[in-house]
């Protein structure tokens, strides 16, 4: 099997899977009991705090604990409207967020709030001179992603902080940098980011972990109230061996970053120009500059056909994200896309761990599906 939509999930790496075990087994006490087994699962939670901070590039004491990014923009939204509600009811983000942003801002204007949808240009991307034009001093939150799940296009989130800072707003900005994470070079600081969202199963961690970052000095609201985990903010007992598998897997991709990038461009590269060789109607949709996704387009095709049939020949890669679930993708119609091409249209992404074996073997099985769809061509 050729598993080419890493994107969408990664494997657990062999180091996140030892340090769940280890936690699951052996230090499996709860953090906040006062016994030695207690003290130890404590000790471990605040070391493996410090290895995903390190790895994102902020202090421990900004970082908490989530079930994953759909929770952590969730809580990011909600905090920062509560922050900012003094502040006016208008809220910024782009028309291709992934739908942990884009619903909850629909149910929000359901409850008076106003939100501006910006649209991509022609290579996808938003223009920082969008987001100043959007601008008003009602503004509360600017939500931006750093890089679209489907298309791979990095916005210029630094470069709306800095704007954002010039023209003296009180908008808070959030960024979901999921698809981010290490995957490009980033700092929350360097980003100006007042709230930003990571995810652990995007770089080789378990399911159902991930992590919000909140900036020092910025005071939200609590997601939950109990027993005043997290400091206060999200109650509940840690799951201490996804934390720990969390940990591992982001010390692991810390340390070999720059190689890891490197290697997932070169691939990104060869498989773009292999594919375009062997299927000379093909397409690449918008201007990604992530390494690890490829978006391309078969016009007169159908995505999910395709799919299928690649994954009748043993190939997995995506008709866009995951958690659409067969639905039409609302990043590639706010495209300037002929229909033919947004039909058409697939994402390949890739890990560290994928090959140029892989990538030839996705060629020939592309080249295949086509030909088995329209014989004649």
């Amino acid at each position: 099997m050729i598993y080419l939509d890493h994107a969408a999930t990664t494997k657990v790496c062999e180091a996140a899977v030892q340090a769940v075990t280890e936690r699951m087994t052996v230090q499996f006490g709860n953090p906040s009991s006062r016994h030695p087994m207690g003290q130890e699962a404590a000790a471990g939670l605040k070391k493996d705090r410090a290895a995903v901070a390190r790895a994102l590039g902020c202090l421990p004491e900004e970082l908490f604990f989530t079930s994953g990014g759909t929770e952590g923009n969730n809580w990011a939204i909600a905090a920062a409207l509560h922050q900012n509600r003094h502040v006016g009811k208008h809220v910024i983000t782009t028309a291709v967020e992934h739908s942990a942003v884009l619903e909850p801002l629909k149910a929000l204007e359901q409850q008076g709030y106003e939100v501006t949808y910006l649209q991509p240009d022609e290579t996808g991307n938003i223009p920082v001179s969008a987001v100043e034009a959007a601008l008003r001093k009602d503004t509360a939150l600017i939500s931006m992603m750093l890089v679209n799940n489907e298309t791979g296009v990095v916005f210029p989130v630094g470069e709306v902080s800095r704007m954002a800072k010039r023209r003296q707003s009180r908008a808070l900005l959030h960024t979901d940098a999921v698809q981010g994470f290490l995957k490009i070079p980033f700092t929350p600081k360097a980003l100006g980011a007042d709230l930003l969202t990571i995810s652990g199963h995007k770089v080789h961690a378990p399911r159902g972990i991930g992590a919000l970052y909140v900036r020092r000095g910025l005071r939200i609201k609590p997601l939950l109230l109990g027993g005043g985990q997290e400091n206060g903010l999200r109650s509940g007992t840690e799951p201490t061996p996804q934390i720990a598998g969390f940990a591992a897997a982001c010390a692991e991709g810390k340390e070999h970053l720059q190689a890891h990038i490197a290697h997932m461009q070169q691939l990104k590269q060869y498989t773009a120009e292999k594919l375009c060789a062997a299927l000379p109607q093909m397409k690449i949709v918008g201007a990604g500059e992530a390494p690890h996704i490829l978006c391309v387009s078969l016009p007169g095709y159908k995505s999910e056909v395709l799919v299928r049939v690649l994954g009748d020949l043993g190939v997995c890669v995506s008709a866009g994200s995951a958690c659409h679930r067969g639905k039409a993708s609302h990043v590639l119609a706010h495209m300037k896309l002929t229909p033919k091409e947004r039909e058409g249209a697939f994402r390949i992404s890739f890990s560290h761990e994928s090959t140029k074996e892989e990538a030839d073997g996705l060629c020939t099985a592309l080249k295949q599906a086509a030909e088995s769809i329209f014989p004649t061509l």
